[in-house]
């Protein structure tokens, strides 16, 4: 019996390298992919966040406060506003919703107390808000963002009320 010397090659030490290189160029091009991906959807996301979220709390704030009246178009401070009426312990507050500068901002304050227009919280920075009465129990907002992307939402005012006070 005799011992046969297998002969080794190039290819046998090639085979195996090469394999090695295209599984990490595979691997490597499918990651670069997915990120450019996640970073697109990631874009995109944010930039529907600004106009879709900001109309999303004004109609979340409606609804929360839509009792007998309680919620009609106004203006505060020289600015157009939504305002959102409530009683406490028989006292009278007042939330405004509106737009100053480039920013859509929020003021809770008391019947009664002095405020600028400025001293309210930012909810978000847009582009232009508008709110606009369709009738008496509807109500248009429309919101664009810095990219000039524009949403509009109708809230209906299901309480009995006088709006537009």
């Amino acid at each position: 019996m005799g011992f046969r010397l297998k002969r080794r090659h190039i290819i046998d030490f090639l085979f195996p390298i090469a394999l090695f290189f295209v599984f990490a160029l595979s691997a490597l091009t499918l990651i670069l992919l997915a990120a450019g991906m996640y970073q697109s959807t990631t874009e995109r996301s944010s930039l529907r966040y600004t106009s879709r979220t900001g109309l999303a709390y004004i109609g979340e704030k409606i609804h929360q406060n839509d009792e007998n009246g309680a919620v009609y178009l106004g203006s505060f401070d020289g600015c157009d506003a939504l305002i959102l009426e409530q009683r406490y312990e028989e006292e009278s507050y007042y939330t405004y919703i509106y737009i100053y500068g480039q920013e859509l901002k929020e003021l809770f304050i008391k019947d009664g107390t002095a405020a600028a227009a400025g001293n309210g919280k930012t909810i978000l920075e847009v582009h232009d808000f508008s709110m606009e009465q369709i009738s008496d129990r509807l109500l248009k907002f429309e919101c664009t963002d810095e990219e000039g992307r524009t949403s509009a939402a109708v809230i209906g005012i299901r309480s009995r009320q006088d709006m537009g006070r």
